[in-house]
């Protein structure tokens, strides 16, 4: 079958189509038939070499996909550690869900790790109506996801984006107040735009002092949640702001939430209703081929995409 392999760590140019062995699935496992694949910046970054726990090159890259179970023809999408970007993969049984009957097979890829992150960050946060939210990169995929789920919740959201262009399609979903960080200071807006009240929550995946600027945007109490570190530098915590403030900051890792059963069916209940009900809808801003695979991820890395960047197989 074809694969798109890392070959050795480093950027886009790691990454290469090959033919490779067909997986044989384990116990508890079942093969998937893959249609689509999810790209996420957790696949750059395991590229890289700076994802935690990412296996050593040479691997089949890709975490999120749908596709139909072998032999039954059933639809799902699907999380795995390694290995989506593929014709064909092993799949445990518990990390496949069934794919609205309504969803394209690039939708269906473009879910679960999107809109799962974001619906645990605003329980993380413990948001409530009338919340203030700041979202970084909000239009991403991520971002679109906690911009729809946002909305759903009644969240004042603010978000962070490098054009108009983008923070206008963002608008049309639900954001109330676009930052163009390109043009003005983030933290400095927060302040104007809330009269330096500040946001109860900061959703955060840029890392480097961008932390640290975060939590300068909380109110007293406020809590960021920090799901990534886009920048590739350590995030920087600045602590004398978080005890003026009684601040926090919580960790949000998908993948190892995956394992907590009983959290993960309650927050897909929930998602799967607001889907049913057409309040959410996935947001797939670029499709291509598994053969563009690099260019993927350049997208991503150059910040040129809007909402999921997805290859069709």
């Amino acid at each position: 079958m074809k694969a798109i392999v890392v070959t050795r760590i480093g950027g886009p140019e790691v990454l290469e189509l090959r033919e490779v062995p067909a997986p044989q699935p384990k116990s508890g496992e079942v093969l998937v038939e893959i249609e689509a694949v999810g790209v996420n910046f957790a696949d750059t970054m395991s590229a890289a070499g700076t994802y935690p726990n990412a296996p050593k090159p040479p691997f089949i890259s890709g975490l999120e996909f749908a596709g139909k179970i072998s032999g039954t023809g059933e639809r799902v999408m699907g999380l795995v550690p390694s290995g989506a970007a593929a014709q064909q993969v092993a799949a445990s049984k518990a990390a496949l869900f069934p794919a609205p009957a309504s969803w394209s097979a690039a939708q269906a890829a473009s879910f679960l790790v999107n809109y799962l992150t974001a619906y645990f960050a605003y329980w993380m946060a413990g948001t409530k109506t009338g919340d203030r939210v700041l979202i970084h990169a909000v239009a991403g995929g991520v971002g679109t996801a906690a911009v729809q789920i946002g909305k759903i919740l009644g969240a004042e959201m603010y978000g962070t984006s490098s054009s108009a262009q983008k923070l206008a399609r963002v608008k049309e979903l639900g954001l109330q107040h676009g930052i163009n960080y390109k043009e003005e200071d983030y933290e400095a807006a927060i302040g104007r735009l809330t009269n330096g009240e500040g946001v109860h929550a900061v959703f955060e995946m840029l890392g480097g002092e961008h932390t640290a600027r975060s939590l300068r945007c909380l109110r007293h109490l406020g809590r960021m949640i920090m799901y990534g570190s886009a920048t590739g530098a350590p995030p920087r915590l600045d602590f004398l702001t978080m005890f003026s403030r009684n601040a926090s900051v919580h960790a949000l890792s998908l993948t190892s939430l995956v394992t907590e059963r009983a959290l993960m069916a309650d927050a897909m209940q929930k998602c799967m209703t607001w889907a049913a009900e057409g309040k959410l809808d996935p947001v797939v801003g670029h499709t291509l081929t598994l053969a563009e695979a690099a260019e993927a991820h350049r997208l991503m890395l150059e910040r040129r995409n809007f909402g999921k960047i997805v290859l069709t197989v």
